[in-house]
This record gives C-alpha cells, structure tokens and sequence, in this order.
C-alpha cells in the first residue's frame, strides 16, 4: 500500500487531468461537422471592438460547455461569448476551460478556410492542455506540457517540418507605425505570415512551419491552448506587458496580453526590438 502523500496526490491528479483531456477531445469532436456546416455560411455581426460574432459561436460554446459540465460540474468555464460582459468571474476551482468557439471569426464568415475551434484545460490558472481544431486541414492539434503535440492523436514530429522549413515570423495587423518601425530589423531579414487566427499562428509555431509568433491584439482566450501546445514541444510564450496566467478572474472584456512564442533565443531577440 501506497503512503507517501505526494505520490498519492499526483496520481490522484494525474487521473482527474487524464479523464478531462478525454472529455475535451470527445466535446470538441463532437462540434466539427456544425462548424463546417456554418462555414461561410452563417450570418455575422460587429461587436465594439471591431470584431465579428456569429450564432455558431454561441452555438459551440454552449454545447461544448453542456458537455463538460456533465462530468465536472465543479470545473470553472470561461467564454467571451457565453459569459455575461459585465460579470467578473472569480476562478475558485482547480480545473477551468476556457473556450474560443471560433477563432478567426472574420475568415469563417467569409467562407476562408484559415479557423478554428480553441479550447484550453488550465489547472490553478496555468494551462497544462490545449485542443485546436485547425479547419482548413481538417485535424485536431492537442498536447501539453510533458504530453508532446499530437494531430489527430498522432505525434507530431516538430523537429522534422522546422528543418524544412524557412525562417517565418506571424505577425498581426493593423501594428501601430511606431512597433513597426522597431520590429524593422525582423522584417527585413526573416518572411512574415499572417494568418488572421492567433490560435492557427502560435499553433504554427508548436509544429514548426512558423519560427516564432508576434500579436500585441490577442486575449487570453486567444492563445490559452496554443500555449499549451507550445509548450508541449519546448517553447515558451512570453508576455510583454503582464502575464494572464495563473488566470485567477475571467472578464469577458478582458485586456489585451501582448506576446511573443517561440524558442527562448526568438522571444529574446523579438523583447529587444519592442521592449
């Protein structure tokens, strides 16, 4: 018989972290064939900050959450789409997912392929798995930290694409002139991508056809489970003005959180340039 308290409650989490990344992998599953029928298809409208919003995102959200909440009603679930804009909600269980239903709203809309489903598993506040239905190849990238990164629950071999690849940079636009005027040095030496799907570019990152990310406009829905797959493979995502995470409180109308991903070495010429 087992006494040792520490190995006892990491087994114990180890269990309860397993039962939840099955749970996330089935719900979100169980939303591909409503997004692709809505793809391009579904009527949109502007929120304030000049972003769209669709039913499906609603839609997704929702069920996503039923879902879940069906095993883990203890579980804290955060959505800019579902949670009320004027609530704070204060983050008081271990386990909370926070969902994008759609990232990359303004693509789906539009009928463009680039999209996707964003769902991440944060234990204390940290992202620890993340799950991201990539649209337009049809896959569901997944992994954490000390799990790898796996499409389709196939590992994904970073290591071989980075070779192959050539040295890219995501950016996000509009950037104000004077960010670019500091990031000159970048774009005059490396190629740029932009993707209009924070999730899609830090995922791009973890597999390795992007060598490193740049967005100062996403929020912690954005790049939750991003963050977590980069960090399956090694990478770091580090925050220019404040960290999100631990994610103690979630606001609706959260604040932007400004990032870089990629290797250490990228993230530390990239605070450089900007600061």
């Amino acid at each position: 018989m087992d006494t040792n308290p520490n190995r006892k409650a990491q087994a114990q989490y180890d269990l309860k972290l397993r039962h939840r990344i099955n749970a996330g992998r089935v719900a979100v599953r169980e939303q591909i064939a409503f997004f692709g029928r809505q793809f391009g298809a579904v009527d949109s409208e502007w929120k304030a900050d000049d972003t769209r919003v669709t039913f499906a995102d609603f839609a997704i959200s929702e069920k996503v959450f039923a879902d879940l909440r069906a095993d883990f009603p203890e579980d804290n679930y955060c959505s800019e789409e579902s949670n009320p804009l004027d609530e704070v909600v204060q983050l008081e269980s271990d386990f909370t997912w926070v969902i994008d239903p759609i990232d990359g709203t303004n693509n789906y809309a539009l009928g463009f392929p680039v999209c996707a489903i964003s769902l991440a598993l944060l234990y204390k506040g940290v992202p620890v798995y993340g799950f991201i239905y990539d649209h337009s190849r049809e896959g569901l990238f997944e992994g954490g930290k000390g799990f790898g990164l796996m499409l389709d629950q196939k590992k994904v071999n970073r290591n071989e694409l980075a070779a192959q690849a050539q040295t890219m940079f995501g950016l996000h636009f509009p950037m104000e002139a004077n960010v670019l005027r500091k990031l000159e040095p970048l774009l005059s030496k490396y190629r740029v991508r932009c993707l209009g799907s924070a999730a899609l570019t830090l995922t791009s990152v973890a597999t390795g056809y992007l060598t490193a990310a740049i967005d100062l406009k996403v929020k912690v829905w954005d790049i939750a489970a991003a963050t977590a797959l980069c960090q399956a493979v090694g990478l770091e995502v580090q925050f220019f003005d404040y960290s999100p995470f631990p994610l103690k409180e979630f606001h609706a109308q959260a604040e932007y959180c400004p990032c870089v991903a990629g290797s250490a070495e990228n993230c530390a010429e990239v605070i450089s340039l900007l600061g």
